[in-house]
């Protein structure tokens, strides 16, 4: 039985899971670990997060590489990326909900001053604070993928007035959309609570930086469920501290994990999540790679390709 499909994640634990979940999805396929493969030149496809540099390069005849979650960046920046191979992303129903979830449980928890409050119990004191109505509050969400599209449909329907951010024009039910870097300053200015959903490009890398951070609202909110480095770290903190910036709920960072000498783990205005806001669940993330593939090999069409040159 050939060998055609191969597997890694950092974590032992989770690849493992992805193995035996796809395994499940595509029972006449030989699937195993990296580690594992014993014939790597029957390798067809590699599903993979952050692999180590140059483990690809024992796969001669890869016909696809395939991201196990909806962010690339680190399959287009890998230092060994074999010419030529369409790359995809793994992007279903859960991962949209997920996302959806995490943003507007933290948009809510920011309109409803939930960190003010919980502070307050920390001192033991019985504060009451007082919020407008969502319709009062703007939030702009900066990105209109996939993800982002789902995440600001829903904020509008909650009853934010929401604006929307993409490179390109978009249309979103609700939503009040610009585009074009022209677009951004007027985004900015309106939002009471800015997220963060762009793809990483060199355009977009260090973009939230202090520059961007005077264009917002004073005493705005910021929410990044993207990259770590979308961010210059140093020029938020400088933000957080000068009152330009009210809180901000950071869920990825340059450097994962945040280590332990971070000063965001301490900082007041800071919540800080573990890269959670969107993990690809590997039993709902193999059906759908187990779809893709025998798509391609049905069709010789990828569902969820990605544009190499534009990076996302």
């Amino acid at each position: 039985m050939p060998v055609s499909i191969a597997i890694y994640m950092p974590e032992l634990s989770f690849r493992t899971r992805w193995r035996d979940a796809l395994r499940g999805q595509m029972p006449g396929r030989q699937i195993d670990l990296f580690e594992d493969v014993s014939d790597p030149a029957k390798v067809h496809y590699a599903v993979f997060w952050f692999a180590q540099p140059g483990s690809l390069q024992q796969f001669p005849n890869l016909k696809g590489l395939i991201s196990s979650g909806a962010g690339i960046e680190h399959i287009l920046e890998y230092p060994d990326l074999p010419a030529g191979l369409p790359v995809m992303r793994t992007i279903g129903t859960d991962l949209r909900q997920r996302m959806m979830e995490y943003v507007l449980l933290h948009v809510l928890r920011l309109h409803r001053r939930m960190p003010e409050l919980i502070a307050s119990q920390a001192r033991g004191k019985w504060e009451q604070v007082s919020t407008p109505l969502a319709r009062d509050c703007t939030v702009a969400v900066l990105g209109l993928g996939n993800l982002g599209a789902e995440a600001a449909r829903h904020l509008s329907r909650t009853g934010f007035r929401t604006l929307g951010w993409a490179r390109s024009p978009k249309q979103i039910e609700g939503v009040e959309c610009f585009d074009g870097p022209d677009s951004l300053d007027e985004v900015l200015a309106q939002a009471d609570i800015v997220v963060n959903m762009l793809p990483l490009t060199p355009a977009t890398e260090d973009m939230v930086n202090a520059a961007f951070l005077g264009k917002m609202k004073r005493g705005a909110a910021f929410i990044n469920t993207a990259r770590g480095r979308h961010v210059v770290e140093e020029d938020l903190l400088a933000a957080l501290d000068a009152g330009q910036l009210s809180h901000a709920t950071l869920d990825v960072f340059r450097q994962e994990p945040l280590p332990e000498d971070s000063p965001f783990w301490a900082h007041p205005g800071v919540t800080i999540t573990p890269h959670i806001s969107s993990i690809a669940d590997p039993e709902t993330g193999a059906v759908i790679v187990a779809e893709n593939v025998r798509r391609f090999e049905e069709t010789g069409e990828w569902s969820h390709l990605v544009d190499v040159a534009a990076g996302y």
